[in-house]
């Protein structure tokens, strides 16, 4: 395997959260603030698997290293799919996750509890500077609280209630929220991927 892997984003909890996954194989883990990466990648894809594609190319070609990179969001059935890819930047690019949090709950506000069906996707793609070479989804259904509960994860967990456990995302542990997360789902299968030597050519050697 490659004595690296990027896992190209600059959100601090996001890298921690999904490098975890990837402790114990054969590479060394890192992030773009530990190449002192600061560029952007311009998110113009339509789909959350487009936009993970384009960060994954993005920053393996700047890093020349194999890359991992995420498009995720939440998507809300009584919104139409929204916040959908622009999750991150709903309430505007400088918002706080609690100023989106409450933007969503602001527009769900006259929508009853039985009503507010929702899930959160992710889309992970790997790729060597070569070009693309994987992709791996992952997905977990829950509903939009009435009010944020919890303390722990970031983004919309607060708000994002599992009605199985009758908990929020951010009242679960991070062993918890790896189990059933749609983060977590996608880094599990791009993890076994790597684990069962799925590079055809050699693209992970």
């Amino acid at each position: 395997m490659t004595s690296k892997l990027l896992i190209a984003t600059h959100n601090k909890n996001k890298f921690e959260e999904i490098s975890m996954f990837f402790v114990g194989l054969s590479m060394e883990i890192i992030s773009l603030n530990d190449l002192g990466i600061n560029t952007t990648v311009d998110e113009t894809g339509n789909t959350f698997a487009e936009n993970a594609a384009l960060k994954a190319n993005a920053y393996s070609k700047e890093s020349g290293l194999l890359t991992l990179a995420d498009d995720s969001g939440l998507e809300v059935s009584a919104l139409g799919g929204e916040p959908g890819i622009y999750s991150a930047r709903y309430a505007g690019e400088n918002a706080s996750d609690e100023d989106r949090t409450a933007l969503l709950l602001t527009k769900l506000k006259h929508i009853p509890s039985n009503l507010r069906v929702c899930r959160f996707r992710c889309e992970l793609a790997v790729s060597l500077p070569s070009g693309l070479v994987n992709g791996f989804t992952g997905e977990c259904q829950g509903r939009v609280t009435l009010k944020p509960l919890g303390i722990n994860g970031f983004g919309y967990d607060p708000v994002f209630l599992i009605p199985e456990l009758g908990k929020t995302m951010a009242q679960l542990s991070s062993e918890q929220k790896n189990v059933i997360s749609h983060r977590g789902k996608a880094c599990l299968n791009a993890r076994a991927s790597f684990l069962e030597g799925n590079n055809k050519e050699g693209l992970y050697d």
